[in-house]
């Protein structure tokens, strides 16, 4: 079997000390990768003059994946924030973010779902248009985006074995746009066995703190995505438990839900679950299943015996979290 090269990227912030976590738990199992270094983000653009150098996208586009961390957002960035170029670069079209309550002693609200945000349309367009009373920004909502996201929430719900597909919109203010989105999910979803239904934003919001028994796979629009994603992670503990993967038709990158968290950057306090977890996620795309149980199965047995990052009233530091998980990886 070949082996499979892995994108390295730091990026600000927390975000090196998070995704060192992840590799350093990666490398202790028997798996056949090839880690590749890469730099992007704020500090990257301040020592080369480059947000996204061309060696990064070389490292990307000669790579079988991406883990990456965070990055510090600039208005100096040109082509917009880089993780939303690459996005786009790459035809990013699904954003995977499974949202689980890892131990009952972490968390408020017993959720499991995910959540499948279109990741290249919507609100993040980055199409701005000011005049002399304001910004006019450009919401974009396709059918060709739309369709394939659907698709690719059922096929998750199969591959998965998720019983319920939930279609999160606002059509009812947003005619023609979420309208749109509407109608093309429930055409998709009659050709599938997977329970279909609808649910208005601000309905699936309050669901996720007063039923999130009744939320097991959502799809939805760019923004929505996004803001129920950071609400469900809140949920479960926060967004040091929050994965993600934005996934194409032939590439994907990985990387926690938070941000660099620059006010703690250095500390040893951040909290390498997402980024760990994230890296599960990576494994899983490559075809690494059981590797990535062990390394969702260790997280959960840490959890248990009470080794906690600070966040979540534990006393363990970033390293030393993962010390004990590696500790741990033979029970799994």
């Amino acid at each position: 079997m070949t082996m499979k090269k892995i994108a390295v990227i730091g990026g600000d912030g927390i975000g090196p000390e998070v995704v060192s976590c992840a590799v350093r738990l990666i490398e202790n199992l028997d798996v056949d990768l090839e880690f590749i270094p890469a730099e992007m983000g704020l500090e990257c653009y301040r020592k080369t003059g480059s947000f996204i150098p061309d060696a990064t996208m070389d490292a990307l586009e000669q790579s079988d994946a991406c883990l990456f961390g965070a990055v510090t957002t600039s208005l100096e960035e040109k082509k917009g924030p880089s993780i939303l170029f690459l996005r786009k670069h790459f035809d990013l079209y699904a954003n995977v973010r499974p949202v689980k309550r890892l131990h009952p002693s972490v968390g408020l609200v017993d959720l499991d779902v995910v959540i499948v945000r279109e990741n290249t349309e919507g609100m993040y367009t980055g199409i701005e248009h000011a005049d002399t009373d304001g910004v006019t920004l450009e919401r974009r909502v396709s059918e060709k985006a739309s369709r394939r996201i659907v698709r690719f929430a059922l096929r998750l719900c199969k591959d998965e074995k998720r019983r319920r597909l939930t279609c999160v919109h606002k059509a009812n203010a947003m005619r023609m746009s979420d309208g749109l989105f509407r109608r093309v999910f429930f055409e998709e979803a009659s050709n599938s066995d997977i329970e279909s239904r609808e649910m208005l934003v601000d309905a699936a919001a309050a669901a996720l703190v007063l039923r999130p028994k009744d939320l097991d796979c959502i799809v939805t629009l760019n923004l929505y995505g996004d803001i129920l994603s950071d609400e469900a992670a809140a949920l479960v503990g926060g967004l040091g438990f929050g994965p993600s993967g934005n996934i194409g038709d032939r590439y994907a990158i990985f990387e926690p839900s938070h941000g660099s968290a620059p006010d703690i950057a250095g500390t040893g306090t951040a909290n390498p679950i997402a980024a760990i977890l994230s890296g599960a996620m990576m494994l899983r795309y490559l075809g690494e299943y059981v590797q990535a149980s062990r390394i969702e199965k260790v997280v959960r047995l840490g959890l248990s015996r009470g080794v906690k990052t600070i966040d979540v009233g534990g006393t363990y530091k970033t390293a030393t979290f993962t010390d004990a998980l590696i500790g741990m990886l033979d029970e799994v």
